[in-house]
């Protein structure tokens, strides 16, 4: 007969790891302020703003992009829209240069090649800048994959106002089409929230930082007194670390849930998802060890879900009255775990029952933290046919 007593130990312990993440994730859900659609005051004079879209290979996403920027309710004298074409061997150059032959706020330009210890997305925005009308105030770094409500910029400006902000980044909605990404994305999104803390790190007094280069909105003023972006120029994820540059001299940093007025599709599935990830997971969990710790503890938590109440019901079978007991834990973390992750699936507005499938998408998670560690090894990252040292 199985020893029932380490099957009771790990099922309560379980059933309180479960709990405590669950309430750590409640607790979160409020640090970031949900930013709500919001026209200017009337009689308000908003300040000059220009969007940089960085853009390489981007056929599929850089029209709806750029028609909905122009779609901002925001004065057409104060908004500028500046398109740079990264070497795309699509046609990207194409599609923009049409919308710009009907609307003089767009401007496409060509990045010229990439100098040595330079990585190509912070390059293209660094090199962009400098056509950025001299009376800008504000810069807006957008992702091509990105699509903006009419009042998106209108209700970042505002804010970043408000709050004397010198950064403010906002985390879109995501819109997931294929398996990969209904699978990865919400785990991936939930073991962020596990595993960051996010009052702690969006404190002033903090020396770490929260941002997603998706939207970035930086004050000019601050961009050119850090040195811009070519003080982060061999940075694999910029976002982050121009961030902490901007935090660390002085200026006020924040990230914010944008999800009401941005909305993004990443990638479309395998091919594009797992390099997308793999590039620069590592340094989103700061660093090989943390990651190993998160990914490995994240798959054993998520498998016990579906294997600890099976070994607990077999004891309990087998006349173990311990294992009886032990499955009234497991029983009630594995549907915590599951409610939250059914919930999850529901709130990207996918079918409920990819929810059921949460332990498949933290081990492919983990396949892809592995991945991200041996190119950290061996120093090599490849993105868009670009392979980085």
């Amino acid at each position: 007969m199985p020893n029932a007593d380490p099957l009771l130990i790990v099922s309560f312990l379980f059933l309180a790891t479960v709990v405590w993440l669950i309430a750590r994730a409640w607790r979160q859900n409020g640090v970031l302020l949900r930013v709500a659609p919001a026209p200017a005051p009337a009689g308000s004079m908003l300040p000059s703003l220009t969007v940089v879209i960085p853009a390489r290979d981007e056929t599929a996403n850089i029209g709806p992009c750029v028609r909905s920027l122009l779609g901002q309710q925001y004065p057409t004298e104060r908004l500028h829209i500046v398109v740079v074409d990264d070497d795309s061997q699509d046609d990207t150059a194409a599609i923009v240069a049409g919308i710009a032959a009907t609307d003089s706020r767009v401007t496409l330009l060509a990045a010229p090649p990439l100098p040595p210890g330079w990585k190509g997305k912070v390059h293209a925005c660094w090199f962009a800048v400098q056509a950025v009308p001299t009376d800008t105030e504000w810069v807006c770094f957008l992702d091509a994959d990105m699509r903006a409500h009419p009042f998106a910029l209108a209700s970042a400006v505002q804010l970043a106002r408000a709050g004397s902000l010198d950064l403010l980044s906002l985390a879109p909605r995501h819109e997931l089409g294929s398996l990969a990404e209904r699978l990865i994305i919400p785990c991936g999104l939930y073991v962020l929230g596990f595993s960051l803390d996010q009052a702690r790190m969006q404190a002033p007094e903090s020396e770490e930082a929260l941002c997603t280069g998706q939207f970035m909105l930086v004050r000019r003023r601050a961009y050119e007194q850090v040195g811009s972006y070519e003080r982060v120029r061999g940075s694999i994820c910029e976002d982050l670390d121009f961030a902490l540059l901007l935090k660390r001299n002085g200026h006020k940093v924040r990230l914010e849930d944008g999800s009401a007025v941005l909305v993004t599709r990443m990638y479309t599935g395998w091919a594009t998802l797992w390099p997308g990830f793999a590039k620069n997971l590592v340094e989103m969990l700061r660093g090989p060890t943390r990651t190993l710790l998160i990914v490995s503890s994240a798959v054993v938590l998520s498998w016990s879900a579906v294997v600890l109440p099976l070994i607990d019901a077999s004891a309990c079978r087998g006349g173990a009255h311990g294992g009886c007991v032990a499955l009234v834990p497991a029983l009630l973390g594995s549907a915590a775990a599951l409610g939250l992750h059914i919930a999850g699936a529901l709130h990207f507005g996918i079918p409920w029952w990819y929810g059921l499938a949460f332990p498949l998408g933290y081990t492919a998670g983990a396949l892809i933290a592995l991945d991200s560690i041996r190119r950290r090894l061996f120093h090599r990252v490849e993105w868009k046919g670009r392979t980085y040292a």
